[in-house]
């Protein structure tokens, strides 16, 4: 048997993945088997479009657990106290600039689980990650992205 893909996360992702995994056990569960209830009472299951919607909901949301389940048996820590400050690693947040004139963004690397490109975390996994991990403040990298490449400069790391 193939070892199981470790998930590599900060605690507070960890700390996430449970709250949700708690929120789908507690609740959602609960509220599509009463969805599955009510759409039953309307007859006919060949025909019951509210039942079919119910029984998808559910298989996500079981899906789901099952992932987060996975994720988080699998979990591997990043202690932030253990990487280099110096270098662009997992955990660590780095801000740059694309050049020539490019505005000024900033990203917290983090492992796919917890990944949120809209607040600001990217995957370890990501094109922009890739080629900025292990690089340091002042180096220019070029990245490849799926628009293309471009060129940026680091000028922090946290």
């Amino acid at each position: 048997m193939a070892a199981e893909k470790e998930y590599p996360m900060t605690l507070a992702g960890k700390q996430k993945l449970e709250q949700e995994l708690e929120h789908l056990k507690t609740v959602k569960r609960k509220e599509v088997v009463e969805r599955i209830k009510i759409a039953r009472s309307f007859g006919d299951l060949s025909e019951n479009s509210e039942y079919d919607s119910a029984k998808e909901e559910q298989a996500f949301v079981e899906g789901r657990i099952t992932t987060i389940e996975n994720m988080i048996r699998n979990a591997k820590i990043i202690n932030e106290d253990e990487t280099s400050i110096d270098e662009v690693s997992l955990g660590r947040t780095v801000t740059f600039i694309e050049l020539p004139d490019g505005e000024e963004e900033s990203y917290s690397i983090v492992g796919s689980a917890e990944a949120d490109p809209f607040e600001g975390k990217i995957s370890n996994d990501s094109p922009i990650a890739k080629s900025l991990l292990g690089r340091k403040v002042g180096e220019e990298v070029v990245v490849q992205t799926p628009g293309g490449e471009m060129v940026v400069k680091i000028t922090s790391i946290k």
